[in-house]
C-alpha cells in the first residue's frame, strides 16, 4: 500500500509537487458517524486549559454540522505519557477517522507524535508551534535531521510572536532593559529558553540583557534562587512560561521577598482569571499574551457567532469568566467539521490528512491556512500561524480581574482598550 507518507517522500525526491486541489463533498454511510478522538488536560496541573471543554463539545454535539460526528473524549491527566496512551487507545480500540488534541506540548506532542507514527491524520492546537514542531524531532537540536510530518497539524502561534508582543508592551515602559526568565525544565521551558529559536538570541538583538537561572522541575515549591539571582541582577522585568501552580508560588515569594518588577510577562501561568484571582491584589498589572477574546474580531464557521458572542454563551452557561482556550477548542471542532466536509472518504487517512493541508479557513480565532506564510521552510508544510496580541490584568472594584489588551503592534486588526502600565 502507497501512503500518503509514502507519496510525498517520493515526490520531494523526484520534484514532483501534489496539488491540494477542491476534494468533494463528503461521502458518510447511512447511519454512520465520523469519529472524532479528542485529547486534552481534563486534570493534573493543567486542567484550567480544558476548563470549557464540556461547553463547547455539548455546543458542537448540538450544532447542525455536529450531528455527523461521534466525539470520543479522554484525558491525559497534564501527563504526557499518558496522553501517548489515550491517543493509541482512540486509534486502536474507537478506530477514530481524526484526532484533535489541545493544550500544550505536554498533551499535544505526545499525542501527534503517536498519530504520526500510526499514520493517523491529526489536528492539534494551543502550545507554540516551535515546542511543537521541534520537540517531536528525533534530534531537537540538529536542525539538518528534522522531517516534516505527513499526518500531524498544527494552528497556532510562534515564540517569534510572543516574544514581539512582550517587547512591544515593554517598550511603553521605562526599564532598564535587565530580564529575568522562569523557564521549567519541560517542552515550553526548553524552547522558550533555547540559545537559538528561543528568547535569548532576540532581546540581545533588541538590547536586553537576560538573567537566566537555569531550568527548574515542574511543581518546585521553592524559588529563592531565582528570586534572588534576579535581586542581583537589578531585574526590572521577569518574563517565563511557568505552569499555574508554580507561578503562583515564584510570586507569592518574591512579594514576601521584597522583589516586585515593573512588568511580569508571563506565558501559561495566568491565561486564566482564576490563576490571577488567587493571587489577590498581587495580580494587579501582570501580562501576558493574548491569543483570543471576546473582542477578537472572528466569527464561527460552524454556528456564525461572533467572539463576543461564543464568550457570552460560555459565561451564561457557566457563571464563569471566559477563557482563552474557548475559541481555540472551538476551531478545533471547526477544523474537524471543514475537514471531514471536504473528504470523499473519511475513513481514509491519507485522503483526510490531504484535506488538513488544503485547509483555508475563516474561523473564531481568524484565518487557518497551511500556506507557510510566516514559517521557515521545514515549518511550513505542517503549521499555521494565527494573530498574538498582549494584555494586563486589572483589578475591579469587586475583586475579579478584567485581561486588557494593550499591544496589538503584531495584529491591528484586534483593537486595544488601553496602554501597559508598570506593577506597583
Amino acid at each position: 500500500m502507497i501512503t500518503r507518507r509514502k507519496l510525498l517522500q517520493s515526490s520531494a525526491a523526484t520534484g514532483l509537487g501534489l496539488a491540494a486541489g477542491t476534494l468533494a463533498a463528503p461521502a458518510i454511510a447511512q447511519g454512520a458517524k465520523i469519529k472524532l478522538g479528542y485529547v486534552s488536560p481534563q486534570s493534573g496541573p493543567l486542567a484550567a486549559f480544558s476548563e470549557a471543554d464540556k461547553f463547547i463539545l455539548d455546543n458542537f454535539a448540538a450544532s447542525e454540522a455536529g450531528a455527523n460526528f461521534e466525539v470520543i473524549v479522554k484525558d491525559s491527566q497534564s501527563n504526557p505519557n499518558r496522553a501517548a496512551d489515550v491517543a493509541g487507545e482512540l486509534i486502536v480500540d474507537d478506530e477514530i477517522d481524526l484526532m484533535l488534541v489541545a493544550s500544550t506540548p505536554e498533551t499535544t506532542n505526545p499525542v501527534a507524535s503517536t498519530c504520526e507514527a500510526e499514520e493517523v491524520p491529526c489536528i492539534s492546537t494551543v502550545a507554540p508551534w516551535q515546542p511543537w514542531f521541534i520537540g517531536q524531532q528525533g534530534n531537537p537540536g540538529d536542525p539538518a535531521s528534522w522531517e516534516p510530518f505527513y499526518y500531524a497539524y498544527h494552528f497556532f502561534w510562534g515564540l517569534e510572536d510572543v516574544i514581539s508582543v512582550f517587547t512591544a508592551m515593554w517598550g511603553q515602559l521605562e526599564t532598564n532593559k535587565q530580564v529575568g526568565a522562569l523557564f521549567p525544565n519541560d517542552g515550553d521551558g526548553n524552547a522558550w529558553g533555547d540559545p537559538n529559536v528561543g528568547f535569548p538570541p532576540v532581546l540581545s538583538e533588541l538590547g536586553y540583557s537576560l538573567t537566566d537561572p537555569g531550568r527548574y522541575q515542574n511543581l518546585t515549591d521553592d524559588f529563592s534562587a531565582q528570586i534572588n539571582a534576579f535581586r542581583q541582577a537589578n531585574v526590572e522585568i521577569v518574563t517565563g512560561v511557568p505552569i499555574p501552580p508554580d507561578f503562583t508560588t515564584f510570586w507569592s515569594q518574591a512579594k514576601q521577598q521584597g522583589f516586585t518588577p515593573k512588568a511580569a510577562s508571563i506565558g501559561k501561568a495566568i491565561l486564566f482569571p482564576q490563576a490571577v484571582e488567587a493571587l489577590g491584589n498581587a495580580g494587579n498589572n501582570l501580562s501576558s499574551e493574548v491569543w483570543w477574546s471576546p473582542t477578537h474580531p472572528f466569527s464561527s464557521s460552524l454556528t456564525g457567532a461572533s467572539s463576543a458572542e461564543l464568550a457570552q454563551g460560555y459565561m451564561a452557561a457557566t457563571s464563569r469568566q471566559w477563557t482563552q482556550p474557548i475559541g481555540f477548542v472551538h476551531a478545533l471542532f471547526e477544523m474537524a467539521a471543514n475537514v471531514m466536509g471536504r473528504v470523499d472518504d473519511a475513513g481514509d487517512g491519507d485522503v483526510v490528512a490531504e484535506a488538513i493541508a488544503a485547509t483555508q479557513l475563516d474561523s473564531i480565532v481568524g484565518r487557518i491556512a497551511f500556506d507557510g506564510a510566516g514559517l521557515p521552510p521545514f515549518a511550513a508544510q505542517n503549521v499555521a500561524k494565527t494573530p498574538l496580541v498582549g494584555g494586563q490584568w486589572r483589578l475591579l472594584d469587586n475583586g475579579s480581574y478584567d485581561l486588557v489588551i494593550v499591544d496589538n503592534s503584531s495584529a491591528p486588526e484586534i483593537p486595544t482598550a488601553g496602554v501597559m502600565e508598570e506593577i506597583s
